[in-house]
């Protein structure tokens, strides 16, 4: 059966909307569980570490599991794990028992962002790709942003323990319509059984190796950037004299603006090229974080959320090229590879930028955020030829 691409991106960003959910709530249930199981602030952090590390680390074995059993099977397992941990979570008794839970939760996890975005990429094989994958990225933002609001919500009338377990069996009703509803689509089917043992054995399908090196290289320094700019923003504002209050409406200002721009982004990209566009969010986020760290407060809080547009709106592009890199037949491992190297990059950036921090102080360690943002800009020249024109597989 053909594919209905709108109906497949429909149900790709209804899984992203689910998965950025559980991973969202965690910063809901941090304190909660800080306070009840008396945690240090060095246990909280691995506590999300855990969640995040186990996250990165299946996103490689997924792809490799999903081209012999399909997408599908692979995304409905992944994300039953997810669900029953934070179900499992609702009985746990302490740090140690909230860890492993986290881990395998996090584990289930990291089948949802290469799976869903090969799918979806197959799907607009023939066109507007960027644009599905702007659409299927902007899913995930919505889902960080609801469900976290009504699961502190809940959390707040029933108890947290109760809350997650709630969110954990939508999750596992979720797990179980994958699999029909895909099937009925014709989407996340296995390769047949000769393709598929030809693609074990015959490496990662990435048809311009230096294209995409600097690709994965442009993905990692904007992660690292998001993630870097996300810790430390609090703090330059406080400075600034914002209360804490505060604080959470300009973290609502720049989510509000990344929603945006995952979107607006990926249907630029489609009309202007991917280089240009890459090169003009880049060149934005490093100006507009300088904006933030030497402005006064109310100039350094109204550019929040183009700020967020130009932050979160490159990796909308970037995930629409790695499928014009790669053989289709194994762009699962492909994107868990992709995935693997700039979530690896997102969850080391805090610790780099936090010495960065103790040493020269919270203004210094925006600026170099912002200026090592720039690096991008070379970097896409590396990538030029291999977007402007296609080249023989390798292998």
């Amino acid at each position: 059966m053909k594919s209905r691409p709108r109906t497949v991106l429909f149900a790709a960003s209804t899984i992203h909307f689910l998965h950025d959910g559980f991973s969202e709530t965690l910063y809901v249930f941090l304190p909660l569980w800080a306070s009840e199981f008396g945690l240090s602030f060095s246990q909280v952090g691995l506590i999300r570490t855990a969640y995040t590390g186990g996250m990165s680390a299946f996103q490689i074995p997924a792809g490799f599991l999903a081209e012999r059993f399909g997408e599908r099977r692979i995304l409905a397992l992944g994300t039953a794990v997810t669900a029953l941990g934070f179900i499992a979570a609702g009985w746990a008794g302490g740090f140690i028992s909230l860890l492993a839970l986290l881990l395998a939760a996090g584990l289930g996890s990291g089948v949802q962002h290469p799976l869903s975005s090969s799918i979806v990429s197959k799907a607009y094989e023939d066109g507007h790709r960027r644009t599905a994958l702007g659409t299927y990225n902007f899913s995930g933002d919505l889902g960080k942003a609801g469900v976290a609001a009504a699961i502190g919500v809940l959390a707040g009338v029933v108890g947290w323990r109760a809350a997650g377990a709630t969110y954990g069996v939508l999750g596992v009703a979720a797990a179980l319509a994958i699999v029909p509803m895909l099937s009925r689509l014709g989407a996340g089917a296995a390769e047949p059984r000769d393709l598929a043992e030809h693609v074990t054995s015959s490496g990662w399908g990435i048809r311009d190796g230096r294209g995409f090196s600097a690709l994965c290289a442009i993905g990692m320094i904007d992660n690292a950037t998001r993630t870097g700019f996300l810790t430390f923003m609090p703090f330059i504002l406080i400075a600034k004299g914002l209360g804490v209050g505060g604080v959470g409406l300009a973290f609502a200002l720049v989510f509000a603006g990344g929603a945006t721009g995952k979107f607006v982004c990926g249907v630029v990209a489609d009309r202007v090229g991917v280089i240009r566009t890459v090169v003009i969010t880049e060149a934005a986020t490093t100006a507009l974080i300088l904006t933030v760290v030497g402005a006064p407060l109310p100039i350094a809080l109204a550019v929040l959320i183009p700020l967020g547009i130009a932050l979160n709106g490159t990796s909308s592009v970037l995930y629409g090229t790695v499928a014009d890199l790669v053989s289709s037949e194994r762009r699962s491992r492909a994107y868990g590879l992709y995935y693997t190297v700039s979530v690896g990059a997102s969850a080391l950036a805090p610790t780099v930028w936090g010495l960065v921090g103790d040493a020269g102080g919270v203004s210094l360690t925006l600026s170099l955020v912002a200026l090592v943002v720039l690096t991008t800009i070379p970097l896409c020249l590396v990538l030029r030829p291999a977007v402007a024109a296609p080249v023989a597989p390798r292998g």
